[in-house]
């Protein structure tokens, strides 16, 4: 077990991370963990009944959440012609074709969202080995792969969040920061809650939602009550 630190140590004589609580309640307990230094993130964490080796029960997709998420996202895309030109004046941080598909190949990942035009996927899919693994690789189920990629661009650059489930069954996601107030961290993550419960796929039988927990970057986790 790793050595907690004084803070973490004196957080958890007042907290049981076992015990469940309302939302409301449990986004209070998270907020009661905001005396760092800096502004910690908040990620809402959902353990799902689905079968992960099995493509029909894969859940990933995006979502714009209500409040944004505390940052602002950089967002590269893959476009040319008038598709590049709209992009550019949505707000992406780089915009490019060969050129940056040789720099990501060469070490460039500063980024938190890839988006391409579907024309580009001839160049984009040779970078799959790198973006892949971390869940950068634009795909049209993600909503990444689009011809309206002004669309896409605005939508990171307002809060947008990718999520798909791991081998364990887990979904996860940024849900804003805890300097918030309580209602606006409240409804982003009754968002994101709700939006995973909306793609319950046909063949999951049993529990879909079985369990979920709010953390942040420096805090204990926070069980939240079915």
């Amino acid at each position: 077990m790793p050595k907690r630190s004084k803070r973490y140590r004196a957080m958890l004589e007042r907290h049981d991370p076992k015990q469940p609580l309302p939302l409301p309640e449990a986004v209070k307990r998270l907020k009661e963990f905001a005396n760092t230094k800096f502004d910690q993130t908040v990620e809402v964490h959902m353990r799902l009944g689905i079968d992960p080796r099995q493509a029909d029960q894969i859940i990933r997709g995006s979502l714009v959440l209500p409040h944004g998420i505390g940052r602002t996202q950089r967002v590269i895309v893959f476009a040319k012609g008038d598709l590049a030109t709209a992009a550019e004046e949505a707000g992406a941080d780089r915009v490019g074709q060969e050129d940056l598909a040789k720099e990501i190949q060469e070490g460039f990942l500063d980024f938190d969202a890839c988006i391409a035009a579907p024309d580009m996927m001839g160049i984009v899919g040779r970078l799959g080995r790198i973006l892949g693994p971390r869940g950068l690789m634009p795909s049209p189920r993600a909503g990444t792969v689009t011809p309206d990629v002004a669309r896409v661009v605005k939508e990171y650059k307002a809060g947008k969040v990718e999520f798909r489930n791991d081998s364990g069954g887990n979904v996860h996601a940024v849900a804003g920061k805890l300097s918030f107030d309580d209602q606006a961290l409240l409804e982003n993550i009754e968002a994101f809650i709700r939006h995973i419960q909306s793609l319950k796929p046909a063949s999951v039988k049993g529990t879909y939602v079985k369990g979920v927990s709010l953390a942040a970057t420096m805090s204990p986790g926070v069980r939240v009550a079915a």
